[in-house]
């Protein structure tokens, strides 16, 4: 049976060809993190052969973006990064405040609404949804395109309807 869900697919992505794969077997995005700042060259080349099929994941700790699964930090500003990436050609930046995420405490407001003001392309907040409260603060960040919540989800703390109603009012 066919249906029209948007797939997209991140991790472990470090050459072309893997990302030609993907596109080609039907998968929409084509999400790029770690790559981004140990291979910015493959970065571009991705944004250049395939406009619009590659966002960029920036994970980041205190402004500091965190590669390979979040087990290595770097030096690179996670506020800079976004604003070189958008320039390559990123269809869009899902942002997540590693130190919040799976916590269950709460996103990280300012640098979510930072990275919506500095950016024209589609930014999606992650890390650290932990209610209906912080759905609805996310929601009031003018611009903001999205929202990935998990663990509050399945933990059952917070329903996948409820939070969409909360959407759908702003």
């Amino acid at each position: 049976k066919n249906i029209d869900v948007p797939i997209e697919v991140g991790g472990g992505i470090r050459d072309i060809q893997t990302i030609r794969e993907l596109l080609n077997i039907g998968v929409d995005t084509v999400i790029l993190g770690t790559v981004i700042v140990e291979n910015i060259e493959l970065f571009k080349e991705a944004c250049a052969k395939f406009p619009g099929r590659i966002a960029a994941a920036i994970d980041a700790k205190a402004g500091k973006v965190s590669i390979k699964g979040w087990v290595e930090d770097t030096e690179e500003d996670a506020f800079l990064l976004a604003k070189d990436i958008e320039k390559y050609g990123a269809s869009a930046v899902i942002y997540t405040d590693i130190s919040r995420d799976g916590m269950l405490i709460g996103p990280n407001i300012s640098a979510t609404k930072k990275m919506v003001d500095i950016l024209n392309i589609p930014v999606i907040a992650s890390g650290g949804v932990s209610s209906l409260k912080d759905i609805k603060a996310l929601s009031e960040i003018k611009g903001l395109y999205g929202v990935i919540t998990g663990k509050a989800i399945y933990s059952g703390a917070i329903s996948l309807k409820d939070a969409l109603e909360i959407v759908k009012r702003d």
